[in-house]
């Protein structure tokens, strides 16, 4: 495993960990935030009211969602006005960083699903246009709670899990009706509820809300299925919640979504999945149920916020020698090598640790130098970070300590004199390993004139 220095630090501000928060602390105004903040400011708009037609079906429809909202409403008013606000910026997203403090170079940050949201019409428009254009198509029974931000989030800030509870309850119910609509309503609130409070993440899962939301995993409904992954991934920042996901046989629906999803979706499925991969026993059983290669997909084709995902939970699969090999055969060494050498873009220390794994094993090192590893990590050490100097150094010593053909590879390379600076003005333990690669290439040097009669 890779240790990496500065954790702490690097989470809160990037990832949604815990930090000094604990996720066992069940006080009722503890506000934590999750992996995946969603925020829906582009709806804050006039059109904040129930979104009700006329027509019996929907009415019907919406007398659990008009509930829901009613009970919202009442418990918001018994509250005061006094509202838990974090200190600083730097305070939120502290969730699950203890979980993360062995690797803050490939913690997650907010995620890129911001930018998708405030790209879609207001759900007014889009009804307008869908009834311009053609059917229909099923309203959302009630718009009130998802679309009132501030109010939202002043309940969930300021109302304890007991008087939640039977909301949560309507919720669980409303995930079994035989309305998509209904479903997908249900499925958006427990996500709302479950973004920021470690003990309504409890509440949830004790209500068994988690073997509802899985079916809805593989949902035909686009919106329907992020909203329950998001949910679940939410969920499953709360450890006992882990536990309930596995035994609600989620995992290979996690996969399903990684391989159909929207890329939010996907983007979602790849954290819950390394959220459940803290847990040391779940990583084979997450490998074994086909993760690796539509996470390999993901680091080939998804967007700078997909790759990163992918790219964490990649390393904490990878930690389990089954997962190494499943991911060279996926092809995950050849877009790992290319990120090394994308200066700038903040994945390149990232894959080099990835990298630093998969050379822990024979197949991974083969590959590693097949696609060109040894010059993209020399580039590294010549013009990369602090940080990726030290992981390029490390990668290299492990290519090249059993390795004379690959020594003289590092030398053709150009690798001495880049090395030898290292050693010179890197850090502590750049130095250590710069001088070290130096000892074996000069042994590599001195072995044919021994040898020779």
């Amino acid at each position: 495993m890779v240790y990496v220095e500065g954790s702490s630090s690097s989470i809160a501000r990037n990832c949604c960990d815990p930090g000094s928060a604990s996720v066992t602390n069940l006080d009722r105004h503890t506000t934590g935030r999750s992996m995946r903040t969603i925020r829906s400011n582009f709806y804050q708009n006039d059109n904040s009211g129930c979104c009700l037609t006329e027509s019996s079906g929907v009415v019907s429809e919406s007398l659990a969602e008009s509930v829901m909202d009613l009970r919202l409403g009442q418990l918001a008013s018994k509250t005061n006005s006094k509202s838990v606000k974090s200190d600083s910026e730097s305070e939120g997203f502290l969730d699950i960083s203890q979980a993360f403090s062995d690797f803050s170079a490939c913690s997650s940050d907010i995620s890129g699903e911001l930018q998708r949201l405030a790209s879609l019409p207001s759900p007014g428009t889009a009804l307008v246009n869908e009834s311009n254009n053609g059917p229909e198509c099923e309203p959302e029974p009630c718009h009130g709670f998802l679309l009132r931000e501030n109010f939202s989030t002043e309940i969930i800030e300021s109302i304890s899990p007991e008087d939640l509870q039977p909301t949560v309850k309507i919720c669980v119910g409303g995930l079994q009706s035989p309305s998509i609509a209904v479903k997908r309503s249900a499925a958006a609130k427990l996500r709302l509820l479950a973004k920021n409070r470690v003990d309504n993440r409890e509440l949830i899962g004790e209500s068994g809300a988690i073997p509802a939301l899985v079916p809805l995993l593989r949902n035909s409904d686009p919106w329907t299925q992020e909203h329950a992954v998001t949910a679940l991934l939410n969920l499953s920042l709360f450890e006992a919640n882990k536990a309930r996901i596995i035994d609600a046989g989620a995992i290979k629906s996690l996969v399903y979504v990684l391989k159909t999803g929207t890329e939010t979706s996907k983007q979602n499925a790849a954290c819950a999945l390394m959220s459940l991969a803290l847990i040391e026993e779940n990583k084979t059983s997450i490998g074994s149920c086909g993760a690796i290669p539509p996470l390999v997909s993901l680091l080939i084709n998804g967007s700078n916020r997909g790759k990163k995902d992918a790219l964490t939970t990649l390393y904490k699969l990878c930690s389990a020698r089954q997962n190494k090999e499943r991911a060279v055969s996926a092809g995950a060494v050849r877009p790992l090598v290319g990120m090394v050498g994308e200066q700038g873009t903040g994945m390149e220390e990232k894959a080099m640790v990835v990298l630093s794994s998969l050379a822990g094993i024979d197949e991974g090192r083969e590959a590693i130098v097949e696609e060109g590893g040894i010059a993209a990590l020399v580039e590294a050490i010549e013009d990369g970070s602090t940080k990726g100097k030290e992981f390029a150094v490390l990668t290299l010593l492990q290519l090249c300590s059993d390795s004379v053909r690959n020594r003289g590879l590092l030398v053709r390379e150009g690798g001495i004199p880049p090395l030898a600076a290292l050693s010179q003005t890197g850090s502590a333990k750049a130095k250590h390993k710069a001088e070290t690669l130096l000892r074996y290439l000069r042994g590599s040097r001195q072995e044919p004139l021994c040898s020779s009669p």
